[in-house]
């Protein structure tokens, strides 16, 4: 397994996106029931307004350039982190999102918005850790990014295989993939790791920029929530 350092997993920038507005991100499956997703567009929408506590165990599916997968999230893993992603997804904030850093048998990452004028509207909007749950940063979980103690806020990892060395510095995970996890071992891995330059240049610019700088990225189409 890759052995990357952990400093290369923490982020100098955790930046996120406004959200509002009020359209389905995209039409269900035969049988499927989805809970009504807003646009990223209004800037009255803050992220203190985004504050709502959420179901003790949902799932949600991430559709991508390379297929759909479905996450079930559990609250009593990760609380103040469960709550935070709910609502981001619920007001759609996971749109033409670049999975920008990908490191082959490590994790992929994602969060950063298209959009440099949203990444500004949630530049601080931090939440406290979770303490650990005996939860393990295992092949298929998903785990907030972040910059140090109480420093998480939009940006995510999806552990490609088992990075349990991580549980006890502070990334908590918030769920495990269900169903299609054939889908993370099709994301590009072409260009690994990406320097603090590449980062900060892609919350300045968006998607202008890392489209042209990595041409081949894989993104997060949408996020959608699944309702019973």
């Amino acid at each position: 397994m890759n052995q990357t350092p952990l400093y290369l997993l923490l982020i100098s920038f955790v930046l996120g996106c406004g959200v509002a507005g009020g359209f389905i991100l995209k039409e269900p499956a035969a049988g499927e029931r989805l809970v009504r997703a807003t646009t990223p567009q209004d800037p009255q929408i803050k992220p203190e307004d985004l504050k709502e506590t959420a179901p003790d165990v949902f799932r949600a599916v991430f559709s991508t350039t390379k297929g759909d997968f479905t996450m079930e999230f559990h609250r009593d893993w990760s609380p103040n982190g469960v709550d935070r992603i709910y609502n981001l997804i619920k007001a759609g904030y996971y749109t033409d999102i670049a999975i920008f850093r990908a490191i082959d048998g490590f994790m992929f990452q994602f969060g950063i918005h298209g959009d440099p004028a949203m990444n500004k509207i949630w530049s601080e909007a931090r939440i406290k850790d979770d303490p650990a749950t005996g939860k393990s940063n295992t092949e298929g979980t998903i785990s907030f990014a972040m910059a140090g103690p109480n420093s998480r806020t939009v940006q995510l990892f999806i552990n490609f295989g088992n990075n349990s060395r991580l549980d006890s510095m502070g990334f908590t995970p918030l769920g495990k993939i269900v169903e299609n996890a054939e889908v993370l071992g099709k994301i590009n891995t072409e260009y690994g790791e990406n320097s603090r330059e590449v980062q900060g240049e892609f919350q300045a610019r968006g998607n202008e920029f890392i489209k042209r700088k990595y041409p081949n990225l894989d993104y997060i189409n949408s996020v959608r929530l699944l309702a019973d």
